[in-house]
């Protein structure tokens, strides 16, 4: 297997110029939208909305400005390119019934469109929300980090094309070296506020997409504590457990209640 490979986002760089979204677009051949229009969303300069089935990319624009002061100019603008976090250990691997979806000899998570029945359970399994059917296909579709592309030697289309090296390609000891010294750096330039999501193994065993964020993963539509569909299989066993249990009492208890008003009643018949 070849060392794993992914992808650093430091947004502290992004423009929101959406270079990567159209190169990603045009790579993969995905719809342009999912009904024939493309409108602005009305959450500042967005008009993908989410990552989906045909947004395998998504630029999130968040606005941290005093909207009760129309003068005040002291906000910031946070710009984040989102993208499928190829986890170490995949919500959305695990409840494949079919076996579409498979982890790469780059350590990358892909759905396989050929092998894949539509069932959606991958969709809810997934922690982060990155997984939608595409309309075309009628199949889950996410981010493939360009696997064909790495086949060859090419880098991904999407930090190809980023004009800012926001979104950084490469194996994830460089990439985590890098980042580290990224985050060092600007914490001596007093912005102590920056810190990386998802680079260490705390968060589903690490992410191969990980992040260098300056606000909480909240604010940039990330889960403070993502969970695994497996996680929840043992308290929701043993709460299983006991209602058989509480079930099969109440059910010894209304036999037992039967019988002894069966007596009585013959007792009664015979007196």
């Amino acid at each position: 297997m070849a060392e794993p490979m992914g992808f650093f986002t430091d947004t502290t760089v992004c423009i929101g110029c959406k270079a990567c979204e159209i190169a990603c677009k045009q790579w993969n051949q995905l719809p342009a939208t999912n009904g024939g229009q493309n409108t602005i969303s009305g959450v500042s300069y967005d008009n993908t909305r989410q990552l989906d089935g045909i947004h395998w990319r998504h630029v999130r624009f968040i606005e941290q400005f005093d909207t009760r002061d129309p003068n005040r100019t002291d906000g910031r603008w946070l710009l984040m390119s989102d993208v499928c976090k190829h986890c170490v250990q995949a919500g959305c691997l695990e409840v494949c019934p079919t076996g579409a979806i498979v982890r790469t000899e780059f350590d990358t998570v892909v759905i396989q469109s050929d092998v894949c029945n539509g069932c959606r359970a991958c969709i809810s399994a997934c922690p982060f929300g990155v997984i939608g059917i595409n309309p075309v296909s009628h199949t889950a579709q996410k981010c493939t980090l360009c696997y064909d592309r790495l086949k060859v030697g090419m880098e991904p289309a999407c930090s190809k094309a980023c004009p800012t090296d926001s979104i950084q390609f490469g194996t994830i000891s460089q990439l985590r070296d890098r980042a580290q010294k990224r985050v060092g750096d600007l914490h001596q330039q007093g912005q102590t506020e920056a810190y990386l999501y998802g680079a260490d193994d705390k968060i589903v065993g690490g992410l191969n997409s990980f992040f260098l964020l300056m606000d909480k993963p909240e604010v940039y539509g990330l889960p403070k504590d993502p969970q695994l569909p497996s996680r929840n299989l043992a308290p929701s066993g043993i709460g299983s457990g006991i209602g058989a249990v509480l079930v099969g009492l109440l059910g010894l208890l209304n036999f037992r209640k039967r019988r002894m008003d069966r007596f009585a009643a013959q007792g009664h018949r015979e007196s």
